[in-house]
């Protein structure tokens, strides 16, 4: 199989050498239980496929993007108690990155995207201090699952091991979904405060106190045919915003 120029661990020197890549792909992930039915590893395997095939499609529209590896952890505060979900601290995140910028910054490479798959994670205020620190790094981030309307795709809500999830599991590694006569109804607790239930007031959840079995959101009518459907327009819509970002110039982004 020929190795895919956009995908950093599978390129050589000799490749990097003759590419002067314009953005950079971060994956970030997660490691954590989600339901009876996907493995730890979701969150990873989803931004890993999202960024690969996103920039797959940059890639041939001539866009020099090149994607990491997904780091595997991610901001799991509530779940401390839920056996080998693996906490990483916003503060360590904020090292981490840290130093993934100031490489680039050394290197002339000016721009950096965060593509993120997992909802603990919330990269906008940890992005505005590196912004400031390394101002001729371009920093942005978005959520891959909310690059399209779920709703088109997906009639049950949730957020966790859901329909959603499932259905992009079912395509991406079908070889890894338990049967979903084996998942849980993913059935949620909701907050007994009315702001907080209603969503103008946060709080972080505890994630053992709202979920028997650790999924937010019925997986049952889950496919991967809707996991496809949807996959395209997620990665259509981040492949055209990854073209838009590398011929843009950060110094004049606003009309």
């Amino acid at each position: 199989m020929p190795t895919r120029p956009y995908i950093l661990a599978e390129t050589t020197w000799k490749t990097v050498q003759e590419n002067a890549y314009q953005v950079v792909v971060l994956p970030w992930g997660a490691t954590e239980a989600h339901n009876y039915h996907l493995p730890y590893a979701t969150d990873n395997y989803q931004s890993d496929y999202v960024a690969a095939e996103a920039a797959r499609r940059a890639w041939e529209q001539g866009a020099k993007v090149v994607v990491l590896p997904c780091v595997p952890f991610g901001v799991n505060t509530g779940q401390l108690d839920i056996t080998l979900d693996i906490n990483m601290s916003p503060s360590t995140q904020l090292a981490l990155l840290r130093d993934v910028v100031q490489v680039l910054a050394r290197q002339g490479i000016p721009k950096l995207v965060i593509l993120n798959g997992h909802g603990g994670n919330d990269f906008r205020q940890i992005l505005r201090e590196l912004q400031a620190e390394f101002p001729t790094v371009f920093l942005s981030t978005l959520n891959w699952f909310r690059a399209a309307d779920r709703n088109q795709y997906f009639g049950a809500p949730g957020d966790h091991a859901d329909e959603l999830e499932t259905s992009v599991m079912q395509h991406i590694a079908p070889e890894l979904v338990r049967p979903l006569v084996e998942a849980g109804d993913g059935a949620a607790k909701q907050f007994r405060i009315a702001a907080l239930r209603q969503g103008w007031a946060w709080a972080q959840r505890e994630w053992s106190q709202v979920s028997a079995d650790t999924g937010v959101g019925n997986p049952a009518a889950a496919t991967a045919e809707k996991g496809a459907a949807f996959l395209e327009a997620v990665t259509t819509n981040i492949g055209r915003f990854l073209v838009e970002l590398a011929a843009a110039d950060p110094q004049d982004l606003y009309e």
